[in-house]
């Protein structure tokens, strides 16, 4: 199955509201870079499944220690926000198209590293296909 047809697939689970999606402001203003038709996924959206995260100091404070722990550098310091604002909600799963620095089995076990040391519970971290695969009628 190709990333389209499982971003796709996973959308249409959102839609029937199977899932909940989180959103915080810094998802919002990646977004705004976005192409537009990146842009009005979201808006196609029901609103029942969109809840947004906010981006409070607990936040800051793990995605500060990510970088400081070397899970990340301070230039990708927008991944380290998006990974502890799920974290700090209490996420399920972290549902991410960034195999560079989020989907990466060394980088998930680093996250999850730094979430137990700082009070947190380990976090899920898939790649669209992962979910949507077996959800085939």
């Amino acid at each position: 199955m190709e990333f389209s047809e499982a971003t796709r697939k996973f959308l249409d689970m959102v839609k029937q509201e199977r899932y909940i999606l989180l959103l915080s402001k810094a998802t919002y203003a990646e977004l705004e870079n976005a192409p537009p038709a990146a842009r009005r996924v979201l808006t196609a959206l029901p609103a029942e499944s969109l809840e947004e995260v906010e981006i409070d100091a607990a936040v800051e404070e793990l995605a500060k220690a990510y970088v400081a722990a070397g899970v990340l550098s301070p230039s990708d310091a927008v991944d380290a926000l998006h990974v502890a604002a799920a974290t700090v909600a209490g996420a399920d799963l972290i549902l991410s198209w960034n195999f560079r620095h989020i989907v990466n089995y060394n980088r998930i076990q680093r996250f999850n590293s730094v979430n137990m040391a700082n009070g947190y519970r380990p976090v899920d971290i898939r790649s669209p296909l992962e979910v949507a695969y077996g959800e085939e009628k």
